[in-house]
């Protein structure tokens, strides 16, 4: 499925731990457009809760997670 998936942006923090991981997807969205997909990787264990949390109290849909082992991928559609 990872190579059907479509980001406009990539975003990689791996070696990053929180917050910084959620610090920069934030700034990164307000980079994309409304609609836009950022694609995110990260080492950071605390990232599988952690942007999922993100992404729901935002408001901003998480399209997929590859979680298996890392870098964990993300990919997160701008809802607003």
């Amino acid at each position: 499925m990872e190579e059907s998936l479509k980001s406009d942006t990539l975003l990689d923090v791996t070696g990053l731990s929180c917050p910084l991981p959620i610090i920069r997807i934030k700034h990164a969205m307000g980079q994309i457009a409304v609609g836009a997909v950022l694609e995110v990787w990260t080492t950071d264990p605390g990232s599988l809760t952690d942007i999922p949390a993100w992404a729901h109290t935002t408001g901003q849909e998480l399209v997929h997670v590859i979680a298996d082992a890392p870098p964990f991928k993300f990919w997160i559609r701008r809802a607003h």
